[in-house]
């Protein structure tokens, strides 16, 4: 009974270090958040965004409908000065919200307006001089789905007129131009952020991901002003010597 007593003691002992521990780390990230959103700390003022060519956004598509939360985000990283946004969801959904709406405004001429020009891959517009991308799951596989298809044409061709099977390799550069004559080549994000309850891109097109930093962001509807901004300084402050 003793030795229970104690192992229970200590079981219960490391877990409300563990509790405090992290109660600690989210303070004090709320309070850099909340000094960040305030501009009182001076290095996070001026962010240098010149490597940041584009920008991707991984949204859970559980929490994709919540399209104000989407739409404060947009707001933010165009206040920020990001050019190029690459919005994605494994299911559509932010495809399916932000479309109807984007059309609506185009129609009504409005000065503030939002330009839209859709093809089968996917959704390009502009807002607040920032342009953004929308892609689902089903873009990733429609494109792989067409480049393997034309991976194969180029290979029957080959051997058709004589070329010997074992002697086609297929390489990473032939697999890049099928996708982009596929019409799912698209541009490479710098860097991703994941709004959602796990740590990985949550299907993202894995061929658009070969030198993108990855960070974890935590919830959509917990997102902060000042973790964004944190997120992109420290993204300015690494040296990258591959993928140039």
């Amino acid at each position: 009974m003793m030795v229970k007593l104690i192992l229970g003691f200590l079981w219960y002992l490391i877990h409300l270090v563990i509790s405090l521990f992290n109660l600690w780390s989210h303070l004090c990230n709320n309070l850099e958040c909340y000094l960040i959103s305030s501009e009182l700390l001076p290095k996070f003022r001026n962010l240098r965004l010149e490597k940041l060519k584009y920008l991707g956004v991984v949204v859970d598509s559980r929490e994709a409908n919540n399209i104000l939360k989407v739409k404060q985000l947009l707001w933010w990283l165009s206040t920020i000065g990001v050019k190029n946004v690459i919005l994605y969801d494994v299911e559509g959904v932010l495809k399916k919200l932000l479309e109807p709406g984007i059309k609506a405004s185009r129609d009504r001429n409005s000065r503030n307006s939002i330009n839209v020009s859709a093809n089968m891959e996917a959704s390009h517009f502009s807002h607040g001089g920032m342009a953004v991308e929308c892609l689902s799951g089903s873009d990733g596989k429609e494109g792989i789905a067409k480049a393997a298809n034309l991976m194969y044409s180029d290979f029957c061709n080959c051997a058709t007129h004589g070329s010997a099977k074992s002697d086609i390799i297929f390489t990473e550069a032939d697999m890049a131009c099928a996708l982009r004559a596929a019409g799912s080549g698209g541009a490479e994000p710098d860097l991703l952020l994941v709004y959602g309850p796990v740590r990985c891109h949550l299907g993202f097109p894995a061929w658009r991901l070969r030198y993108t930093e990855i960070v974890h962001m935590g919830s959509l509807k917990s997102m902060k002003y000042g973790s964004i901004v944190k997120a992109f300084y420290r993204f300015s402050e690494k040296y990258q010597n591959y993928g140039k």
